[in-house]
This record gives structure tokens, sequence and C-alpha cells, in this order.
């Protein structure tokens, strides 16, 4: 306990109040009421020991958390807001022509040298990989995420961000202003509880950013406030998949399906005779020694049994069937989780780019929209800055060179784009030969300019 209190205090600082702390190390020790919420449930009982649910979610995790990024200083927001719109029209689906039109529109929108973030670490218990690992396993677990912006309440720092904390989303409780009106334009939010057994923490509506999916279920008590969890709608193929493990284990333990012992003569065996016989067989059951396992009987034995077997029971094609929901729900490919069923080495690239795609980039971009209006700004030195991901530079994303070769080639002999830009497009190092980032014609190695006065003038006589 004495390290644990030295820990929090460490954390926590003289002036600088850490609510996050808190909540985990104030009440170590104490016992309480079980505080109970729908989001336990996929936590508990989903990612916790559900194979399936901690494979899928553990994936997509530590993919998000590979992802490259930086801080970009936006110089041109008309240019972002074109370079927005392309990557929103085609999903980062690029043709090669596109590709080539996002690097010059990005080129015209930020500044070439990019900024670290502002803290070299979220918080002292983490990293910035961990971080991101833990955002993505809130997020499709439960619908939710609450990041707790830890900042000094009074002094020259007052408001900037020292810390940030991923609060554990399925302890989250919003707190609705008193006689607040969810209809009207006015946020019904007055603040947040984290609260575990017979405790909890408040915090104030500035000191969270909550992060969600959008959610349907509509009701006047604010249910609609929270994110809709992905894994509700799969519920019970958890919970399928749940008992099939515990009974194939149970088949496991008993040693194969149960049944009845008895006498296939004309003379059934009495109770003494049955007992003795079990008793027999419990102990050939823990005897190691192979003659152990050898007995006489004078009656002829049968066997009935009353159960059905593990194959019988079909219990891995229930589970290749949950499975299969699950990740649909999850978004994800069951092609990724070791199976063996439709994945050949020809199509997992398919499979990959598709999560990548589908998955992976927009929960990032749920976050960097979060990050860059309601908690970058608040650093000083990052105003007019935003947090960018270069999906483009993930292996699954990343353009065939002989297929970009064959768009960028006539691009540069039509003018449409620079050698420089090419290379560029394709990875390699700038040559700074002021040369290399003219414009040029097909017809020879000269400026569109060079190749117009040149052109003969034509009149009418």
């Amino acid at each position: 306990m004495g390290l644990i209190t030295d820990a929090a205090n460490y954390i926590l600082g003289n002036s600088n109040k850490n609510k996050f702390n808190e909540a985990f190390f104030k009440w170590v020790g104490q016992s309480g009421t079980h505080y109970d919420a729908k989001g336990k449930t996929y936590v508990e009982e989903g990612f916790n020991i559900n194979p399936i649910v901690y494979s899928i979610v553990s994936q997509m995790a530590t993919k998000t958390s590979t992802v490259p990024y930086s801080i970009k200083k936006i110089t041109d927001k008309d240019q972002k807001s074109k370079r927005d719109l392309l990557i929103k029209a085609t999903g980062y689906n690029l043709t090669p022509q596109q590709e080539i039109k996002r690097i010059i529109l990005e080129q015209k929108a930020f500044e070439d040298d990019s900024l670290i973030m502002p803290l070299d670490r979220p918080n002292v218990l983490q990293t910035w990989v961990e971080f991101f690992e833990l955002y993505k396993t809130f997020l499709k677990l439960t619908g939710d995420v609450f990041i707790y912006k830890q900042s000094p309440a009074d002094g020259m720092n007052k408001g900037k961000p020292i810390a940030l904390y991923l609060l554990p989303s399925h302890l989250m409780n919003i707190v609705l202003k008193e006689k607040a009106n969810l209809l009207s334009t006015e946020s019904p939010i007055s603040g947040y509880k984290l609260i575990e057994y017979d405790s909890f923490v408040s915090f104030t509506a500035d000191e969270i950013t909550h992060i969600k999916y959008p959610n349907p279920n509509f009701d006047m008590s604010g249910s609609h406030l929270y994110g809709f969890s992905p894994l509700r709608a799969a519920l019970k193929n958890i919970e399928s998949s749940n008992r099939a493990l515990d009974l194939n284990i149970k088949t496991m333990k008993n040693g194969g399906a149960f049944g009845l012992l008895h006498s296939k003569g004309q003379t059934p065996l009495t109770s003494d005779q049955a007992k003795g016989l079990k008793d027999r067989l419990k102990e050939m059951d823990k005897d190691t020694d192979r003659l152990g396992n050898i007995a006489g009987v004078s009656a002829e034995i049968g066997f009935t049994r009353l159960s059905m077997t593990a194959d019988e029971l079909k219990l891995f094609d229930y589970l290749d069937f949950d499975q299969k929901q699950i990740c649909n729900v999850l978004g994800w490919s069951d092609k990724l989780l070791n199976n063996d069923s439709g994945a050949k080495y020809d199509n997992v690239n398919q499979f990959r780019k598709q999560v990548v795609t589908d998955n992976i980039i927009p929960d990032l971009k749920l976050f960097t929209q979060a990050f860059n209006s309601d908690i970058l700004p608040f650093f000083k030195g990052y105003e007019n800055t935003c947090l960018e991901f270069h999906f483009s530079e993930m292996p699954e994303l990343q353009q065939d060179m002989a297929e970009a070769i064959k768009w960028i080639a006539p691009s540069v002999e039509n003018g449409l784009m620079s050698r420089e830009e090419a290379r560029q497009f394709l990875q390699l190092a700038p040559t700074e030969n002021p040369s290399m980032a003219e414009y040029t014609v097909p017809t020879d190695i000269m400026t569109i300019e060079q190749s117009l006065e040149d052109f003969p003038t034509v009149t009418n006589d």
C-alpha cells in the first residue's frame, strides 16, 4: 500500500491534482457495492475471456498503433480542404493519378517541416503506442472513448494539458444538467463520473474529450449521448461461443460423452456391484501405470451413452459461425485470424487493405477530429496545426511501383507534374535541382514556356 501511495503522490504532485490516479489509487484495499453497467459485459465477458473477441480487437489495436503520424503546420486551409474532400470521396482507394493530386495538394497545404507531439508521452504510465492501442480497444468494445486532460487549475500554464489519460469507458457515466433539455442547442452534459464499486470521481465537461460511435437509441434520459458498442449486436454470438468453449472443456474433463454402465445379461447389476465397478473405474483413471488400466469383470457389461460427442454437437462449426458474425460487426476479416478457409496468399493482402480502409482509418479520423479541435489548440506553439496520420505510408496502401510508373511517366511528359513531384510520389530523395521542378513537354526536355516561345506564329494572309 505504501508503494502505491508513493506512486500516487509522485504522479499527483503538490499542485496538479490527477483525478485519473485518484480514482484508482485512493480506493485501493476498500470494498463496496458492485456497480454494473452494460459496457462491463463487453469487456469482462468479451475481451477478457472470449478468444475470438480478444484476437480481433488485439489485431485492430496493434495495427492502429503502427500508423505513422506527425503534427503539421497548416499554411493554406483551402488546399487542405481540397485534399480532405479528395480523400473523403475516395476513402484512400486512390488511383495513381488521384494520389499525385493528393501529394501536390499536401505540399501546398502544409509546411515541409513537421512538429513532434506536444507531449513526449501522454502520461507517466503510458507511451503513445499504448495510448493508441487502448483507444482502439475501448472504442471497439464499448463505442466510447473518454480522454481526461489533466491541466493546472491556475498559474501561467492554466488550461494547458500536462497529461492525457484514457479513462475506462465501461465505468464512465455522463451526468446531465438539472432539467436539461436534450432537444435544445445547449449541451445537456454537466460533467462525467468514473464509478467503481461505491466510490466515484467527478470530472467537469471541459476536462473530458468524448469520442463515440453514432447511437440510434434515443431517449429522454440521454442514452444516445453514449456511443453504440458494435459488440451489442453480437452479444448472443459472444454468449454462444463462451458456452461452446465451456461445453468443450466439460467434455474433455469427462473423458468424452458420459453414459450408463449396465449388465448385458439376464441378471442386472446390484447396487453394490454397480458402486464397486464405478469405484474401480475411478481407481483406473487415477492410476498412471499402464497396467493400472486393466481390470477384470465376471459379467458381460454394456454401456449406454446419454450425451452427444463434441463432433455430434458441431461445436466447432458453431464457433466458426460465431467468429464470422463477431468479425462482421467489428469490421474485420475472419481470413486474418489464422483461418485456413478461403485465406490464400494471393488474397490475404486484399483483406488487409480492406480492414485498413474500412476499419483503421475511420476510427483514427474520429481521433484526429477530436484531438485537433479539443486538445492540440491548448498547447502553446501549436496554433494552426493539426495531427496527421500518414495512411499512404502503410504497407497495405503502398502503390505498386510498376503500376505507379505507368501513370507517372505520361503525367511528366504531358506537363501535368514535374520530375521532382514524380520523385516525391515514388518516395525518392529530392534532387534539389531547380530544373527538376520545371514542367516539360514530350517533344523535348524543355519547359512549357520554352516550347511556346519556339512555336511558330501562324497568320492569315
